[in-house]
């Protein structure tokens, strides 16, 4: 399969505006994306969603923004190709069977579903085995939390337990993690 046509799927928060740190950022994310010949897929909308597509595009990458009828909201100004579809539940499923490869921005509830959804899917062996991974430490107490508890649980049924997600210190990292995996 060509590098080109390996898509990331982004999630993060809607809130971030140009000037802002996490917007900053998620438009490096998108760059390096990009500079890794990997296609950046995401909710199509505002903050991290633009930030990344407009880091993306500015690295002469492909964007891709899968946006939700429910939300009557226009894709960002830097998504070549929209799918709507009608429903947030549908996006999300969308977000997710787009994507071999995953990254998480800092965000709220609504990342905290998208990144809870692939972390079980993975975790349960829904879909085969993809990257996934987060930058920064804003995730990194939950993620610990969970993998305290998922490996008190290994430990009592004889399970080892299973390092599924990376935790990134930069967008470059997250980026380079995700382009070795999907070239292996």
């Amino acid at each position: 399969m060509k590098a080109r046509s390996r898509i990331v799927t982004v999630f993060g928060s809607s809130r971030p505006r140009p000037g802002d740190a996490e917007y900053a950022e998620a438009e490096a994310l998108g760059r390096a994306l990009a500079e890794h010949g990997l296609v950046v897929c995401t909710g199509g909308y505002s903050g991290v969603m633009e930030a990344v597509s407009r880091g993306a595009k500015g690295a002469g990458g492909r964007t891709i923004g899968i946006t939700a009828r429910f939300f009557r909201s226009r894709a960002n100004a830097w998504i070549d190709e929209e799918i709507s579809v009608p429903t947030w539940q549908d996006r999300l499923f969308e977000l997710v069977k787009r994507g071999h490869g995953y990254v998480t921005c800092p965000g709220g509830t609504g990342t905290l579903v998208e990144l809870a959804v692939v972390w079980e899917m993975l975790n349960k062996g829904v879909m085969k085995k993809k990257p996934i991974a987060v930058f920064g430490d804003f995730w990194r107490p939950v993620i610990e939390c969970v993998r305290r508890a998922e490996l008190a649980h290994a430990s009592r049924w004889g399970e080892r337990e299973e390092t599924l997600i990376h935790l990134a210190s930069s967008p470059r990292e997250a980026a380079e993690h995700l382009s070795r995996h999907l070239r292996a």
